[in-house]
C-alpha cells in the first residue's frame, strides 16, 4: 500500500510540476544601465542575470527558473568565442531530461545572427528562445521585463517544440532564419519580411498562426447547401448607433460581426443592443477595424466574451470572420461550439 501511495505521489508531483527553464544572459540593451530613466545613453550588459530575473517575479509562478551568465557585452561586440560557448552550453542543458527549454537574453544589434547560428547547431527539439529589448533596463517603460516573461511563456508552451530557434520581441514570435532588425530605436524593431511572424504572445498567452484547420481537415462542406445564413458586418465608431443592430436582426440576420474599435471595443449603446439580440439567438462576433492584432486581448475582453457571450474573431478581419460565422451557422447555433470553431479555424 505504501508503495502504491508513493507512486501516486510521484505521479501527481510530476503531473503538476512546473517546467524548468534556463535563462542564459549574454548582455545587451536588455541588461543595460544608465544614469537616469530618460537618459538615452547607457552601458550594455551593466546588469547581471540575477537582477534580470528578479525584475520579473511572475515568471517564477509559471516555471522553475535557473539563471547563468554566459557573457555581459553589447551585441555589437558578439564574437565566435561567445557563440561556441553559448551553443555548447545550450546543447548540454537541453540534453538534461530535467531541462524543458532555454531562454537567451541578448543585445538586439546582432541577435538575429546569434539566433540563426544556434538554429544550425543546437541538437534538440526543445524550445530555444532569444529575447532582447529596445530600452535599457533602467529606462522609463523598459520593455525587457515583459519581453522576458513572454519569452519564458513561449519556452514552456508545448507548441514551441520542433520549431527551431525562436525570437520573442514586442509580443511577437519569429523564426531565427527569417527575423531581422528593421528599426534602430522603435520597440517594434523586428520583422520577418519574407515569411512573417509565426505567432504572438500577449502577457504570457501564446498563439501560433500555423495550426489552424483547413481544406481536408475542415468540417465544413457545401454539399447539399443551397444558401448560407445571413450574417452582417457593422463598423464601430464614436457616437455609434444601436439602430443598425436592430435593423440587421429585423431583416433576417442570424449573426452579426462587429468591426470593433481597438481590440474589438464597442460603443455602450451598441454593446447593450447586441446583448439583447443575443438573447434572441443572434450570434455576435467581435473583430476589429484596426487591420492587425488579436481581439483576444485588451480592455473589455472578459466582459464582452465571458460575461456577455460574444465570440472573439481572434486575428480574423471582419470580412473573413463573416465567412467563418456563416459556415459555422450551417453546423450549429450553439455559442460554445461556434466559439470553439473560431479557435480552430
Amino acid at each position: 500500500m505504501k508503495k502504491i501511495l508513493s507512486l501516486m505521489f510521484v505521479f501527481v508531483v510530476a503531473t503538476f510540476a512546473k517546467p524548468t527553464i534556463y535563462i542564459l544572459a549574454t548582455g545587451g540593451t536588455i541588461a543595460g544601465g544608465s544614469s537616469g530613466e530618460l537618459n538615452a545613453s547607457y552601458t550594455s550588459g551593466a546588469i547581471g542575470v540575477d537582477k534580470l530575473i528578479s525584475a520579473v517575479p511572475k515568471i517564477n509562478e509559471i516555471a522553475n527558473i535557473k539563471g547563468e551568465q554566459i557573457s555581459n557585452i553589447g551585441s555589437h561586440h558578439m564574437n565566435n568565442d561567445v557563440w561556441l560557448k553559448l551553443a555548447n552550453r545550450v546543447n548540454e542543458i537541453l540534453n538534461d531530461e530535467n531541462a524543458d527549454g532555454v531562454v537567451i537574453t541578448h543585445g538586439t544589434d546582432s541577435i538575429e545572427e546569434s539566433a540563426y547560428f544556434l538554429n544550425l547547431v543546437v541538437k534538440s527539439n526543445k524550445p530555444v528562445v532569444f529575447v532582447g529589448a529596445m530600452r535599457a533596463a533602467t529606462s522609463m517603460s523598459a520593455d525587457g521585463p515583459l519581453n522576458i516573461f513572454n519569452a519564458v511563456s513561449v519556452a514552456i508552451d508545448k507548441n514551441s517544440f520542433n520549431k527551431g530557434v525562436l525570437l520573442v520581441m514586442n509580443d511577437e514570435i519569429h523564426k531565427a532564419r527569417e527575423v531581422s532588425k528593421t528599426n534602430t530605436t522603435n520597440v517594434a524593431a523586428f520583422t520577418s519580411s519574407n515569411a512573417g511572424k509565426i505567432g504572438i504572445v500577449n502577457y504570457g498567452k501564446v498563439e501560433y498562426f500555423d495550426e489552424k484547420k483547413h481544406t481536408l481537415n475542415s468540417e465544413f462542406s457545401v454539399k447539399n447547401l443551397t444558401k448560407l445564413p445571413k450574417v452582417d458586418i457593422l463598423y464601430a465608431h464614436t457616437t455609434d448607433n444601436e439602430d443598425l443592430v436592430n435593423f440587421c436582426v429585423e431583416n433576417g440576420a442570424k449573426g452579426i460581426v462587429v468591426a470593433g474599435m481597438g481590440s474589438g471595443s464597442l460603443y455602450p449603446s451598441v454593446e447593450k443592443a447586441l446583448v439583447e439580440v443575443m438573447k434572441k439567438g443572434v450570434v455576435v462576433v467581435r473583430s476589429n477595424r484596426v487591420g492587425s492584432g488579436t481581439t483576444d486581448a485588451g480592455p473589455g475582453v472578459s466582459l464582452y466574451d465571458e460575461k456577455y457571450g460574444f465570440i472573439s474573431a481572434n486575428t480574423l478581419n471582419p470580412q473573413k470572420a463573416r465567412v467563418l460565422l456563416m459556415l459555422a451557422l450551417t453546423k450549429t447555433d450553439d455559442i460554445e461550439k461556434i466559439r470553439e470553431i473560431f479557435r480552430t479555424y
